[in-house]
C-alpha cells in the first residue's frame, strides 16, 4: 500500500507558486500610484533596494544632509572655447599670430590641421563683487557672477564628441552606460506623481552618440529621460484622442490587467515593471504637461527676463527651455536637461571654422536666457535649493585650426555652477599661459558627478547598481567630491 502525504508536503512549481503569489502585485502597482504618501525608502545607496520601491514616483531619502533638491544641466554641446569665454589669456593677444609649436609642446589634434597662435576675438572685463573675469559674449550671465562657483580647470579623457559626451553624461566613454539623470532619478526619484523624475528637453539638437546619452542603461528602463519640447506639442500623443468618457481608463486598466498577468507566470522582470509604470506616468502626464508647458500664466516681466519678447528667434527658442525648466523644479522634476537650439549658419559650439561668428549665435541664443533663469530661481527662493550646472564636453585650442576655428582639447575647459550648496564668487583651478593644459587643481568629469550628487544628498561611492556580476556607479572607481567651490 502507497502511503498517502498530507497535501501541505506536496511541492509547488515554479509556476503554481507565482500563481498563489499574484495577488501580491496588487500592492506593488498600489506603491507605484501613491508612492509619494508611503514612507520613503532609504536605499539611494543600494542596488540591492527593492525594485519595485524604485520605480514608485516618490521622493527616496538621500543618505547625506542635501543642499539642492533638483538640478538644471545647461549642456553646452559642441565644446565652448574656454579662452574665448571664462579664461582670460592676454599672452594670446601678445603672440598673436606665431607660431605655437615655438612656445609649448601642441598634442595631436583632430583634424591635424594647427594654425598660429589665435587671440579671443573678444574682450573680457571683471564682474560683480567677485572680479570673476568674463567675455564680452556673455553680458548677461556676467551679471550673475556672484551666485557662480567657475571651474577652469575642467578636464576630459576623450578628444571627440561621440566618447566625451557618453563620458560627460554617463561618466564612462563607451555607450550604454547610464546617464547621470538616469542615476539621479533612480537614487531620488521625482517628487511628483505626475511627472518623470528626469526630463530632457530639447532644443533642436540631439548631440553626437545620440539618446544614448540620456538613456537608462542597465538601470530600469523607467528611470530615463523623457523628451519634451517648448510648444504647444511638448510630446506626442499628450492630448487624450479618445472622444468616450472613461475609455482611456479602460484600455489602462486592460494593460495593467494583462501586463500582472504576465507578471504572475515570468516573476519580476524589469521590461514589463517599466512599463506598467510608463503607462501609468504616460496617462497622468496627459494632464500635466499641457499645464506645464503653457506660459499664459507668467507676467510679462518674468516672459521679458528670460527673452521670450527677443527678436532673434533662437534666443526665444531657448528662453522657452529655461521657462520650462523654472517650471519643472517648481514641481519637484528632480534633474532637467536643455540642449542647444539650433542657430543660422553654427554646428552646436564646435566652431573648427567661422569662430567669432559661430561662438557669437551660440552665445547670444543662450545668454540672456540663462541669466533670466538664475535671477528668477533667486527672485523665487528657488536657487537655494536648485543646482544649475553649466557645461560642454571639453574646451579648445588657444591656436588656430587653419585660420579662424579652434580644433577639440580635452586638456583644459571651464564649467560653472549657481544655486544650492555652491560658493558664489568663487574661482578654482588654473591652466597655463595660453589656456592649453591645467596647471593647478584638475578637476575630472568624475569628480563633477561626485560633487552634484553630494549637492543632492547622495555619496557617490554608496549609489551602486549590481549588473553583469558587479556593482557599477556614476563614478566607476573614481571621483572626488570638489569642497572648494562648497559654501
Amino acid at each position: 500500500m502507497t502511503e498517502q502525504k498530507h497535501p501541505i508536503y506536496k511541492p509547488f512549481s515554479r509556476r503554481e507558486m507565482l500563481g498563489a503569489c499574484k495577488c501580491g502585485f496588487g500592492s506593488m502597482a498600489f506603491a507605484s500610484l501613491f508612492g509619494s504618501i508611503l514612507p520613503s525608502c532609504s536605499g539611494a545607496s543600494s542596488g540591492q533596494t527593492d525594485f519595485m520601491n524604485h520605480l514608485s514616483n516618490g521622493p527616496k531619502a538621500p543618505g547625506l544632509i542635501p543642499k539642492a533638491k533638483s538640478i538644471i544641466f545647461l549642456y553646452m554641446d559642441g565644446g565652448v572655447s574656454q579662452v574665448d569665454s571664462f579664461d582670460p589669456k592676454p599672452r594670446l593677444e601678445k603672440e598673436n599670430g606665431e607660431d605655437p609649436t615655438s612656445k609649448f609642446k601642441v598634442d595631436a589634434t583632430q583634424f591635424g590641421n594647427v594654425g598660429k597662435i589665435l587671440k579671443s576675438p573678444w574682450t573680457f572685463k571683471k564682474y560683480g563683487e567677485s572680479g570673476m573675469e568674463v567675455s564680452e559674449l556673455f553680458p548677461h550671465i556676467a551679471t550673475c557672477v556672484d551666485d557662480m562657483a567657475l571651474v577652469r580647470s575642467m578636464v576630459s579623457n576623450f578628444p571627440e564628441h561621440t566618447n566625451a559626451n557618453y563620458f560627460l553624461h554617463t561618466g564612462s566613454g563607451l555607450q550604454g552606460r547610464p546617464s547621470m539623470g538616469a542615476w539621479m532619478n533612480y537614487g531620488l526619484g521625482s517628487e511628483n506623481n505626475n511627472l518623470p523624475g528626469y526630463v530632457l528637453l530639447d532644443g533642436g539638437l540631439i548631440p553626437p552618440g545620440g539618446l544614448d546619452n540620456f538613456k537608462n542603461g542597465f538601470l530600469p528602463a523607467a528611470f530615463q529621460a523623457s523628451i519634451l519640447r517648448p510648444g504647444a506639442t511638448p510630446l506626442a500623443n499628450v492630448r487624450p484622442i479618445d472622444s468616450i468618457a472613461g475609455i482611456q481608463d479602460e484600455k489602462l486598466a486592460f494593460m495593467k490587467r494583462r501586463d500582472q498577468n504576465l507578471l504572475s507566470k515570468l516573476g519580476p522582470a524589469d521590461e514589463i515593471e517599466s512599463a506598467i509604470s510608463n503607462y501609468e506616468l504616460a496617462y497622468k502626464m496627459q494632464s500635466s504637461i499641457p499645464e506645464l508647458t503653457e506660459f499664459s500664466a507668467e507676467s510679462e516681466a518674468t516672459k521679458k527676463l528670460y527673452g521670450l519678447d527677443s527678436a532673434d528667434p533662437f534666443t526665444r527658442s531657448y528662453a522657452a527651455q529655461c521657462l520650462l525648466a523654472r517650471r519643472l523644479v517648481e514641481r519637484g522634476v528632480r534633474f532637467i536637461e536643455l540642449t542647444c537650439p539650433q542657430t543660422n549658419g553654427s554646428d552646436r559650439w564646435d566652431q573648427h571654422a567661422n569662430l567669432k561668428i559661430g561662438h557669437e549665435n551660440n552665445a547670444r541664443a543662450v545668454d540672456q536666457p540663462i541669466a533670466g533663469l538664475l535671477k528668477d530661481l533667486k527672485l523665487r527662493g528657488l536657487l537655494d535649493e536648485t543646482l544649475v550646472v553649466w557645461s560642454g564636453e571639453f574646451g579648445r585650442t588657444p591656436f588656430a585650426q587653419g585660420n579662424d576655428g579652434r580644433d577639440h582639447n580635452p586638456s583644459a575647459f571651464s564649467m560653472w555652477m549657481a544655486g544650492a550648496g555652491v560658493k558664489g564668487g568663487t574661482v578654482f583651478g588654473t591652466t597655463d599661459e595660453y589656456g592649453y593644459r591645467v596647471v593647478d587643481n584638475p578637476v575630472t568629469i568624475h569628480d563633477l558627478h561626485a560633487t552634484m550628487l553630494h549637492l543632492l544628498g547622495i555619496d557617490h561611492k554608496q549609489l551602486t547598481f549590481r549588473f553583469g556580476g558587479r556593482d557599477f556607479r556614476l563614478t566607476d572607481v573614481h571621483g572626488n567630491v570638489v569642497k572648494d567651490i562648497l559654501a
